[in-house]
């Protein structure tokens, strides 16, 4: 289950890292990544769909990490989810 959590958790920051700027696009593009990997690792439904809903606002929204961070930025996605949980 956690190397299931943990290769695809990697997928998303190396698909987020090879960008020149991160875009709303390339953020719900590795959100998707993320979601997909905890549902494979058998997370339960209504965590992944909460969890990925705080942690979407936190990266997409208004004030959200694309604004803020560039892609070489990688402690901004781990500042994210401990903010969101």
């Amino acid at each position: 289950m956690f190397e299931a959590i943990q290769s695809g958790l990697s997928s998303a920051l190396r698909n987020l890292s090879g960008r020149g700027k991160l875009t709303e696009a390339n953020m719900r593009e590795g959100l998707k990544l993320v979601e997909r990997a905890l549902l494979e690792a058998d997370v339960s439904y209504s965590v992944v769909k909460d969890f990925m809903a705080r942690v979407t606002e936190e990266a997409v929204g208004e004030k959200g990490c694309c604004n803020r961070f560039g892609p070489s930025s990688r402690w901004s996605a781990p500042s994210i989810v401990n903010s969101s949980t």
